[in-house]
């Protein structure tokens, strides 16, 4: 990772609880509502929160596991996928339980907590470990792709919460923080294990 992502970590750590903070202020609840008014009823977004879905992104940690424990090799990695997307959830609906916001007022509304965005914050966690992980030993221009891939999909499907109304535009960005804020966590665990496991020459 570069060095200017891990106070990056600081910073959305700090914007989280700041947030967590002031969601039901004048400022924040006027955000949400003109970011609402832009997006709602966008089919062409809110068809992203598809590959946000628990089944989606299960799949997708099984099928990464399967690949780091045969084709790759990569023992730590496959700790590291269960840290992220799955350690991730757990903190996700603690957060959720501990927040208790209310979602938008809709018809057929979810009935879970509305703040941290679950899909937000899932769907940063598992398309930047991919992108990260299949990034390792890879070409500069090949990493550039994944990063760009994962970074344009974690936005799409955070937008298509609000579009589809389960979310308020401030939950989508206290998920995407937060779950940077634990991915890079994660990444610092996993680094200090690859330094420490080195084999040496």
């Amino acid at each position: 990772m570069k060095k200017w992502s891990y106070p990056l970590a600081i910073v959305t750590l700090i914007v989280f609880f700041a947030l967590r903070l002031t969601y039901n202020s004048d400022m924040i609840l006027s955000f949400d509502k003109k970011v609402a008014e832009i997006l709602f009823g966008n089919r062409y977004i809110e068809i992203f929160h598809y590959i946000g879905e628990p089944k989606f992104v299960v799949a997708v940690a099984i099928i990464l596991i399967v690949y780091l424990a045969w084709g790759a090799k990569n023992y730590r990695g496959m700790l590291f996928v269960v840290l992220t997307f799955a350690v991730g959830n757990v903190l996700n609906q603690m957060l959720k339980k501990w927040v208790q916001r209310p979602r938008p007022e809709i018809e057929d509304q979810l009935t879970s907590f509305s703040f941290p965005s679950g899909h937000a914050m899932s769907g940063l966690l598992y398309l930047f470990t991919v992108a990260y992980l299949l990034s390792e030993n890879n070409t500069k221009a090949r990493q550039i792709q994944l990063w760009i891939g994962a970074i344009v999909l974690t936005i799409l499907i955070g937008l298509s919460r609000v579009a589809g109304a389960r979310h308020f535009a401030s939950d989508v960005l206290a998920g995407w923080s937060i779950g940077y804020t634990w991915f890079i966590i994660c990444v610092l665990w996993y680094e200090r294990r690859k330094r420490l496991f080195k084999p040496k020459n």
